[in-house]
């Protein structure tokens, strides 16, 4: 709700004609955090507790979000507040996502992990579908200050949750865990860019999503092209989380029975870009909001996938410092994607700019296929047969 709320409340503050960059400067404010923040992120989740560190991320987005409603409520938000806010809720993030990614693969059994992922995605998809269609609804009738107060609300669940967890098990031991220091972080980049797969995935991740980064102008085809108001902007908004849900309850079913990872990863990609291109090119509400789901389902398939990958091909002492490493690539990616984006659009217009964001994505993907064979080959890992027993003599 919140991040649909921000690009709607950017687009309230500005004049019509600086809409596109005022929205494409959202993604610098999230991003120069992330970019600063990621990599120190992961080391912490690495060297604390990850789980007392996640309470202190949540505590800290609780009040960002208090903030926001507060000085929205009393009239006194400005654009440069609004980006600073955004800009901090962001430098929480570089923290609370290596914490968490590292976690989640120490709740459930290794061979489990696919069909556990799928079930995560599933759940925070259908929550990103409520999201910005019941935000949608509400700035349109309570105004965005109850936008932000709900969200304000909903991390207390997450806290509770996090409060009721016992004995999580992790793989690494207190005395295996690193200090905080610049050499752990320089063995966490040494690991990511000599490892082949998780490289590629990293840089699919990002080419796909900076070309990619179609959400960022949603209020301009909501309010300018399409013609449905706030509402509509909810729906549209919601479009790529309802495909995303729909496949990710596929996903639970046939994510430990894709054995071509790597091919599948890769064509999945390849759908996002066409379904960003027909996005670009629709003037129909039903037309757009079908292709940003499908933008959803393909999306989903590639997280999946990249989600199983990379925690399998990563030892548990360094996983917070590999999802640091990776959030400047898929978070960095369509925030830098949308200032492209929002400069393309003003330049040339919100139509051009996405189609030629889709364009590049095909591009993107062709260059990572052809340059890495790993990837292109990358099959599930079969489990070993247990010998049978010699029978005794």
């Amino acid at each position: 709700m919140q991040s649909a709320a921000i690009l709607w409340h950017v687009s309230l503050l500005v004049p019509p004609g600086q809409k596109g960059l005022a929205l494409g400067a959202v993604g610098l404010v999230r991003v120069v955090p992330i970019v600063v923040f990621s990599m120190i992120g992961g080391v912490v989740a690495d060297a604390w507790h990850r789980r007392r560190l996640m309470l202190a991320t949540q505590t800290a987005a609780t009040v960002v979000a208090i903030v926001l409603a507060v000085v929205t409520g009393r009239g006194v938000i400005t654009l440069p507040l609004l980006y600073a806010l955004t800009a901090l809720g962001s430098t929480v993030s570089s923290f609370d996502l290596p914490a968490r990614q590292a976690l989640v693969p120490s709740l459930v059994p290794r061979q489990d992990l696919a069909n556990a992922l799928s079930l995560n995605t599933a759940m925070m998809q259908a929550a990103s579908i409520a999201g910005p269609a019941i935000g949608g609804m509400l700035i349109a009738t309570a105004g965005l200050t109850w936008v932000y107060l709900l969200n304000a609300i909903s991390f207390g669940f997450v806290i509770g949750a996090l409060l009721l967890m016992r004995d999580v098990a992790e793989d690494a031991t207190p005395a295996e865990r690193e200090a905080v220091s610049w050499g752990a972080a320089v063995e966490g980049l040494r690991f990511v860019f000599t490892s082949p797969i998780i490289r590629s995935t990293m840089l699919l991740d990002f080419f796909a999503t900076f070309f990619s980064s179609a959400v960022a102008l949603l209020p301009i085809f909501a309010q300018d092209i399409l013609f449905v108001g706030p509402k509509g902007y909810g729906w549209l908004y919601a479009a790529p989380a309802a495909g995303a849900v729909l496949m990710s309850a596929g996903m639970v079913v046939l994510a430990d029975r894709i054995h071509r990872r790597g091919p599948v990863l890769l064509w999945a990609v390849a759908v996002y870009g066409l379904a960003t291109i027909g996005f670009g090119l629709s003037r129909s509400f039903w037309v757009t909001f079908a292709c940003l789901a499908l933008t959803g389902v393909a999306d989903t398939i590639s997280m999946v996938i990249r989600s199983v990958i990379r925690p399998l091909e990563t030892p548990d002492r360094l996983r917070g410092r590999m999802t640091g490493v990776n959030m400047i690539f898929f978070m960095g990616g369509p925030q830098l994607g949308e200032i492209e984006a929002g400069a393309l659009a003003q330049w040339m217009g919100a139509p051009f700019s996405v189609i030629t964001g889709g364009i590049g994505c095909l591009l993107a993907t062709g260059w990572v296929a052809a340059a890495t064979p790993e990837l292109r080959h990358y099959r599930k890992e079969i489990a070993p047969q247990t010998a049978a027993p010699v029978p005794s003599s």
